[in-house]
């Protein structure tokens, strides 16, 4: 799908992740992404463990980039800093609200990967959310990226799966990290058969998961308890909460409710759409939202 020579099955997209760091660095170099994104976010510090890495951060806009912003931060070549050999990007975005990038934002940053001689990741744990929105093809991603991180168990609803895909040399070389992390499974094939139903059967109904999510992105815009909204572009929702809530007693009102969302801060909250939710269930949450007066 994506054009590349080879993939490889592994149980989680942060162990995909991890393996593309320690596949495309040694120690002491570093790895450049936003500060939104899930290797630094949600990996336990993974990139200094596993890789011996350090981590160079860019504040950008809701997780995403630019290649004017990657060049003002690689380091020069000095004994006293990390050498810069590899770029992340996340598509969409998780903590930046399920926010993408097209390719002709990608293309500028792989010109600049290429000029200076830096390996460039995608942690595309949704990307088939982003590209039932854009139309754009698999095959001109994966020209974009060295390695990929593509998950089948989140809005493809596959129970089990990620998979990294790469040149045959880097999977070759995955292969051994995989074994190492224990992620090498005899159980794999059962596994995978889930996963290529998954792709044959649920990309387009991803489509389904990002109305859903904008249509609740827009009422919440309207609520007097909700302060903002993040612009939403897929299948994700992140709201911040007015001054006289907080998220922690805001997520307990819904969960009595019957609703699940998570915590984001303070005063945000997540919503994530997903294919396992009933037309009648978005109507009741939809009438809960509206519903909600006061400090609740």
């Amino acid at each position: 799908m994506f054009g590349k020579e080879a993939a490889l099955f592994c149980t989680s997209g942060t162990m995909t992740n991890q393996i593309a760091l320690k596949v495309h660095t040694q120690p002491l170099d570093e790895v450049i992404c936003d500060h939104y994104s899930h290797i630094y976010q949600y990996e336990t510090g993974g990139y200094a463990y596993n890789s011996g890495i350090a981590i160079n951060l860019i504040e950008g806009t809701n997780g995403k980039i630019t290649a004017d912003q990657i060049a003002q931060v690689i380091k020069p070549d000095l004994d006293w800093l990390p050498a810069s050999r590899l770029v992340v990007l996340e598509n969409s975005c998780n903590k930046g609200g399920g926010s993408y990038y097209t390719l002709d934002e990608i293309k500028p940053i792989k010109k600049l990967c290429a000029q200076r001689d830096l390996k460039l990741h995608l942690d595309g744990a949704r990307l088939f959310n982003v590209l039932v929105e854009t139309g754009e093809d698999t095959r001109d991603v994966g020209a974009l990226f060295d390695t990929i991180s593509i998950c089948i168990s989140k809005g493809l609803g596959a129970p089990v799966g990620s998979l990294l895909i790469g040149t045959e040399t880097d999977i070759k070389k995955a292969r051994r990290l995989r074994k190492v992390m224990g992620g090498g499974m005899r159980q794999a094939g059962y596994l995978a058969a889930a996963c290529t139903y998954a792709l044959n059967h649920h990309i387009e109904q991803l489509k389904t998961d990002n109305k859903r999510a904008k249509d609740i992105g827009e009422l919440l815009s309207h609520q007097k308890y909700v302060a903002s909204v993040r612009p939403v572009m897929t299948n994700i929702v992140i709201f911040s909460l007015s001054e006289n809530r907080d998220a922690a007693s805001f997520v307990e009102l819904l969960l009595s409710k019957g609703i699940k969302a998570s915590a984001f801060g303070p005063q945000e909250v997540r919503f994530v759409f997903h294919r396992d939710l009933k037309v009648e269930q978005i109507y009741k949450l939809a009438g809960i939202l509206e519903g909600i007066q006061g400090r609740g």
